[in-house]
């Protein structure tokens, strides 16, 4: 193998592979990035996998020989990634002689000097999962970077609640439905398909178009996509799936990723219908109130307490935490129904109004003891749902 590529292009793309690496490898060849360079496309192409996730990037090169062998990820990506810009020479002096003799040392040669990197054989990394019999539908990139953005955050950490570790995502002819839960709050993000990309309408069968399709992937997985999405958003993705994986593909990318069994919670009934109290406040102003306020509630419990008061149109925001100290703020608000005190993790409530973009948001209640909805004005159509904590008088 022998090829010629630049230095910000092998960098990039290792840096992007490299998220699909084994931390922990149950076989040597899995701490290693595929390389497979071929002469006809004048392509080379990098593969990571850890058995649930695999990502794979081709980027253009110019390969004098065509062939494939494995390299260590880290080593390589550390190299490479303090080479100096311009090209780099991929060489591992095998040229015409046959597999069985093959040489896994491969050379790096920039301008400032060369390197060596053992590597090991192609033969044993193993092939990243196809899917022949599934369904295919075309997304745009950016309804699923939407999606994503405004629902990743409330995806469960705890492993024990395999389910809840994913994105629920419902693809129907009107749009995109994405949902994430770790029990304590709900984030619902709903994104229309737009008039210049495909509708989200399987393709794989006749008169499927009419059916609604609902997968569960493991949140680990869609946080890597959105890093790769957001690097060409004015794409077009092909999502094809069956039973147990979901392969993501564009331009000249492709992620893999198993899909979560179980059944996910029925999220559409939690949501209340009808509310008692609402408020209108400033996005950013709220946001910077929380934050400030935030610095003490961290001292102690986390948990913030929202005093709304009609007859003063203005949202109360204190907390009080003993043995270290208090603190209160004001912002104006539209309210409207009676006051209210009700209370909440001010993690939680800072998390969904970062997602937001709108200039305004809404809040809605009930009861300080049943759940809350956000939901920004304009914009994105999102509906978070949180959990008030019960506090003492």
């Amino acid at each position: 193998m022998k090829l010629v590529c630049s230095q910000n292009s092998l960098s990039t793309c290792l840096s992007l592979v490299s998220r699909a690496v084994a931390s922990r490898p149950s076989h040597p060849v899995l701490a290693n990035v595929l390389l497979v360079a071929d002469p006809e496309t004048q392509q080379v192409s990098l593969s990571a996998f850890d058995l649930s996730l695999g990502i794979q990037i081709s980027f253009p090169a110019a390969v004098e020989v065509g062939g494939k062998l494995t390299l260590p990820a880290r080593l390589l990506t550390d190299i490479v990634s303090r080479l100096p810009d311009g090209d780099i020479t991929l060489d591992n002096g095998m040229h015409d002689e046959p597999e069985e003799d093959a040489n896994y040392l491969m050379t790096l040669t920039c301008a400032s000097g060369r390197y060596q990197v053992r590597g090991m054989g192609a033969e044993e990394f193993p092939a990243l999962p196809e899917v022949t019999d599934g369904e295919t539908l075309q997304l745009p990139a950016i309804a699923l970077l939407d999606g994503l953005r405004g629902s990743l955050f409330a995806a469960s950490g705890d492993e024990t609640k395999q389910v809840l570790t994913g994105i629920h995502l419902t693809i129907n002819p009107i749009g995109l439905e994405f949902a994430a839960t770790d029990g304590h709050r709900l984030a619902v993000v709903e994104t229309p398909s737009t008039d210049e990309a495909e509708p989200p309408a399987k393709s794989a069968k006749k008169g499927a178009a009419e059916e609604q399709v609902d997968v569960t992937i493991p949140a680990k997985a869609l946080q890597e996509l959105t890093k790769m999405l957001e690097r060409q958003a004015e794409s077009t993705v092909s999502v094809t799936f069956d039973r147990s994986q979901v392969i993501f593909d564009w331009i000249d990318q492709r992620l893999v990723s198993r899909l979560l069994e179980g059944q996910y919670p029925n999220y559409r009934q939690l949501v209340p219908k009808q509310f008692s109290h609402q408020l209108t406040v400033e996005r950013r102003l709220f946001l910077s109130a929380l934050e400030r306020i935030a610095v003490l509630a961290d001292q102690k419990n986390n948990i913030v307490k929202l005093t709304i008061s009609n007859s003063k149109q203005q949202l109360a925001l204190s907390v009080d935490a003993p043995d270290v100290g208090r603190g209160e703020e004001t912002i104006p608000a539209q309210v409207s129904g009676d006051d209210l005190v009700i209370a909440f993790n001010v993690r939680y409530l800072l998390d969904g109004l970062k997602v937001m973009t709108t200039s305004e948001m809404q809040m809605q209640f009930n009861t300080p003891t049943s759940p809350a909805i956000l939901t920004p004005l304009g914009g994105l159509k999102m509906t978070y749902l949180v959990m008030p904590v019960q506090v003492r008088s």
